[in-house]
C-alpha cells in the first residue's frame, strides 16, 4: 500500500481512490525456476506479456540475468542487482489510475512488456509477488485523473470480469490491455 500511496502522490491523484480500490486486494506469490538449457534460443522461459495485475515485485534470487523488458521495439536485459527488487506496474494500475500513456495517467506510467529467457549454463531463480484489487471492486480510470484534457481512455469493469476475460485469452504482449480501451485504439508500442 505504501508503494501505491507514493504512486498516487506522484500522479496528484486522490490517495483514497487508490486505497479504496485495493483495500480488499489480493496478493499472489510465485517462485520461478529456469533450468540451464544447452540451446536457450529454442526455449521460451516466459512468453512476452505485460503484467495483468496492479503491481509485481520481483526478486532475482541468484542474480542470473534473464528478465528482459521491451523498450523501443528491442529486448533489453534487466541486470540483477544484489538485494534489489524490480517493481513492475501492471495493466490494472495503468487502467485504473491513468498511469499508462493512454490508460490511467495518459503517459505518466506504463505497464511494461517483459519476458524471461533461459541461459545455457546457469539456472535462474526468482520470486514474484503480485498485488491486485479485490474481485468485487470496479476498476477504470480514477475519477480524479479524468478531465476534459485527459478524457477516460479505458472502460470501467468489475475486477472479477476483467480476470475472467484475461484468463480466457492467451499470453500475448499487451493485447488484453488494448481490448480495454474505450475506442480500442492501439496508441503505444
Amino acid at each position: 500500500m505504501k508503494i501505491l500511496d507514493f504512486i498516487s502522490k506522484a500522479l496528484k491523484m486522490k490517495t483514497e481512490e487508490m486505497r479504496d480500490l485495493f483495500k480488499d486486494g489480493r496478493q499472489a506469490m510465485r517462485m520461478n525456476y529456469y533450468p540451464p538449457c544447452p540451446q536457450p534460443e529454442k526455449v521460451i522461459g516466459l512468453t512476452p506479456h505485460s503484467g495483468s495485475v496492479d503491481l509485481t515485485i520481483l526478486l532475482q534470487i541468484n542474480e542470473v540475468e534473464g528478465l528482459q523488458i521491451r523498450k523501443d521495439g528491442m529486448w533489453v536485459p534487466v541486470k540483477p542487482l544484489p538485494e534489489t527488487f524490480v517493481v513492475n506496474i501492471g495493466d490494472i494500475l495503468e487502467c485504473q489510475t491513468y498511469l499508462f500513456p493512454r490508460i490511467v495517467t495518459n503517459g505518466a506510467y506504463r505497464s511494461i512488456e517483459h519476458r524471461a529467457v533461459v541461459k545455457s549454463r546457469k539456472e535462474r531463480l526468482s520470486i514474484a509477488t503480485a498485488y491486485s484489487p479485490g474481485y468485487d471492486e470496479e476498476m477504470g480510470p480514477a475519477p480524479s485523473m479524468v478531465t476534459p484534457q485527459t478524457p477516460a481512455l479505458f472502460r470501467r469493469i468489475r475486477v472479477a470480469e476483467y480476470f475472467k476475460g484475461l484468463f480466457a485469452r492467451k499470453l500475448d504482449g499487451k493485447s488484453y490491455r488494448d481490448a480495454m480501451r474505450i475506442q480500442n485504439q492501439s496508441q503505444d508500442s
